[in-house]
């Protein structure tokens, strides 16, 4: 553990023993002496070969142990005076480099990767991973059947930004029995532990990993694991394979280049693999070129299949993954990690999806992701961004105990691309308009009104079941990259919004962009952050309301926010919205439910059940927030308006901490700002000659993008 981290210059090549030079690309390294350019024919980084002064063009990090060098986990640095090379934090729209990389990448790699070295299974780390941001945990990822370390190509740049990752290599002619391998692997998590003690350690465990993954956890209740399990072998016993293993052990040699071939049909899918790096921006003929050269591109590639899995090599790999998975199985009681598994419903190598219902029955802290259209290498697919599906199920942490804000990652742009993308429809019905009003009080159309720099709060309307709030948070970080983080109710992060298929969700889409539970501590540390805030003091009662209470705010007597705000020098943003009477017609509110025989008692037994109560201590119609779904009617969709109003500044204002009388006044004159936001809206809304989406539609046809269509003067 003495080596440190040293930053060396390398190729962008794979190759795990001989390094000829190319282009040169910073990499991590461990290294016992201070680096430098080096030059060889042929460099091994833990010392197998001698090193002559060349350049060494491998990007991968390779230990001959099961030690990680002892700064993975600490912050790099430059030279004495330089600029730290670790960021502290990221900012919105970062780039996590998702879709630039494909399956066809993965096999490329592997053509360097596959030849034989006569070394034992050891860790590398890859170059296009990291530096990472400033103490971020280690993730050590467990291969599948291939055993190559390659299975996170995919996902290298955007796991390199927020962990130390390092992959595990099993050499094509390896035959290290499963528990030695489960001691190689322990020891490494072991060290790691002693050197960090406080900081969880990520095992990610593809296929024949997960069961490694499993089996480590299991013999290590007491260190601090977070598993991410894609497709565990852990039920190969009952893989639809069973029926053809004897036929794959009997195939001649002289045919068993035809295994691979069958085996990559069975275990991805072709074309969700060469759409990994297809824009799904792109106009449909142009998508499909892009597809087609893809997959052109794929098929050739498949022949290195069988240098990957040589017919020796095949056998061994199907004796040890039944090894695998009866150790790992016979241990899962003793497993007391989280765990996340994600299931594919189109995995033609195993029964996952069942797999993973039986895993989240047998575990203590098990959480499921089900992916319906995935096959068995989901990592190496279309639409699975590893790291997105981690921070959409809660699961990053930098500590032992997950901080809600601390630990939050912001989006990245090919998050945001993805979701606008999703959400392309609902954008084009609802037609939004933004204005805000800047320092001397003139409306314009924007956001340009609403201050850069934070700490700040938002503070507006709730409409009914939250219509408003995609288009908020997409339109501050369009246009002004800005993620405005809101205050949430605390049911949207428990267990009941899972859905029973336990697919990727709304609500997964909400933590990834930021919402925070209600609570005087995550207000704090928000304001400390200097973030902006999205708070709506009328919380579920307004988002909730019954008939006739359209645009009226229930807000609490006490001014719950406006002394925490003052105390941090926050500027407030009072903000109206209307147009959900243009959007859709209540029909069945709370009273009309709770005269309904049955269906009553049912919603009060799921809010007594639930006990989420955000307002306990509130009185008044505030407390009034049994959770409810009401009965609406869609209408032909009008447009959604917002109007933030003058900022309000309050640093500086230290009678605002002290005279609570002072306080409430701020807080009554805040009210009425939305109350006046909304009046104007509802008034210049009647000028706007492309409220309805018909001519909105067809101004669309011949001028503008969604977001130029014209609207009202302010």
């Amino acid at each position: 553990m003495a080596s440190l981290m040293r930053n060396l210059w390398a190729s962008s090549s794979f190759a795990l023993t001989e390094f000829k030079p190319q282009s040169r690309a910073q990499i991590r390294c461990s290294a016992a002496q201070e680096s430098s350019i080096l030059s060889t024919d042929t460099v091994r980084l833990n010392g197998v070969s001698s090193a002559k002064k060349q350049e060494i063009t491998n990007p991968m990090m390779d230990r001959g142990t099961g030690h990680l060098p002892a700064g993975a986990s600490t912050r790099e640095k430059k030279k004495k005076g330089e600029e730290e090379v670790m960021q502290e934090k990221l900012k919105p729209l970062w780039d996590d480099g998702y879709g630039t990389r494909s399956v066809k990448d993965y096999m490329d790699s592997a053509k360097d990767v596959i030849k034989p070295d006569g070394g034992p299974p050891r860790w590398f780390s890859p170059i296009e991973c990291g530096p990472p941001l400033k103490n971020s945990p280690v993730l050590l990822f467990l291969p599948g059947m291939d055993g190559l370390g390659l299975g996170l190509m995919l996902h290298h740049n955007a796991l390199g930004r927020v962990f130390e990752v390092w992959c595990l290599h099993i050499p094509v002619k390896d035959r290290t029995p499963f528990e030695d391998m489960v001691n190689f692997v322990e020891e490494t998590v072991r060290n790691q532990h002693a050197s960090s003690p406080n900081k969880p350690i990520y095992l990610v465990g593809d296929s024949f990993g997960g069961c490694l993954a499993l089996a480590v956890a299991a013999r290590n209740p007491v260190i601090d694991l977070v598993l991410v399990l894609a497709n565990p072998a852990t039920s190969f016993n009952r893989s639809q394979l069973q029926p053809l293993l004897p036929f794959l052990e009997a195939i001649p040699i002289e045919l068993h280049f035809t295994v691979p071939y069958l085996l990559s049909f069975v275990m991805g899918e072709p074309v969700k693999m060469a759409m990994a790096t297809v824009d799904a921006t792109l106009p449909p003929r142009i998508a499909l070129e892009h597809l087609a050269g893809n997959l052109t591109a794929l098929l050739p590639r498949l022949s290195v299949l069988a240098d990957i899995i040589p017919k020796d090599t095949l056998l061994w790999k199907l004796k040890l993954l039944r090894s695998a998975a009866s150790y790992a199985n016979s241990r899962l009681h003793a497993v007391t990690a989280e765990v996340l598994v994600l299931a594919s419903g189109q995995d033609n190598m195993l029964p996952s999806g069942d797999e993973a219902q039986r895993l989240e029955r047998s575990l203590g802290n098990c959480k499921v992701k089900y992916f319906k259209d995935n096959s068995h290498a989901i990592l190496l697919e279309d639409g699975v961004n590893l790291l997105t599906i981690i921070k959409g199920a809660f699961k990053y942490r930098q500590s032992r105990k997950h901080d809600v804000v601390m630990d939050f990652l912001p989006p990245s742009d090919s998050e945001f691309k993805q979701t606008l993308e999703s959400h392309k429809i609902y954008r084009y019905l609802i037609g939004s308009v933004m204005f805000s009003t800047l320092e001397d009080g003139k409306i314009v159309r924007g956001l340009s009104g609403v201050p850069s720099e934070g700490p700040v709060i938002l503070v507006g309307y709730h409409m009914l079941l939250g219509l408003e709030l995609v288009s908020l948070v997409e339109e501050f970080l369009r246009q002004r990259k800005i993620l405005v983080r809101g205050i949430a109710h605390p049911m949207l992060f428990s267990q009941l919004v899972e859905t029973d298929v336990k697919e990727f969700t709304f609500f997964d889409t909400f933590k990834i962009y930021g919402a925070t539970p209600v609570s005087a501590t995550n207000l704090f540390k928000l304001f400390k952050t200097k973030s902006h805030v999205l708070l709506y003091p009328g919380g579920a009662r307004e988002a909730l309301h019954r008939k006739g209470e359209t645009y009226k705010l229930f807000w609490p007597d006490q001014p719950e926010f406006v002394r925490m705000a003052a105390k941090f020098g926050a500027t407030i943003v009072p903000f109206g919205v209307i147009g959900e009477d243009d959007m859709a017609e209540l029909v069945f509110d709370y009273n009309d439910l709770m005269k309904i025989p049955v269906l009553n008692d049912y919603i009060r037994k799921k809010n007594e059940d639930w006990n989420f109560r955000a307002r306990a201590h509130a009185t008044g119609e505030v407390a009034n927030q049994e959770l409810h779904l009401p009965g609406f009617l869609p209408k032909v969709p009008g447009r959604l308006y917002y109007l933030f109003g003058k900022p309000i500044q309050t640093k500086g204002r230290q009678e605002l901490l002290k005279d609570r009388e002072k306080a409430r006044e701020l807080y009554l004159q805040i009210k009425s700002e939305v109350e006046n936001s909304m009046a104007y809206l509802l008034r210049k809304r009647e000028e706007d000659p492309y409220r309805t989406i018909l001519d909105r539609t067809a101004y669309r046809a011949f001028f503008a993008p969604i977001d130029q269509v014209p609207t009202f003067d302010p």
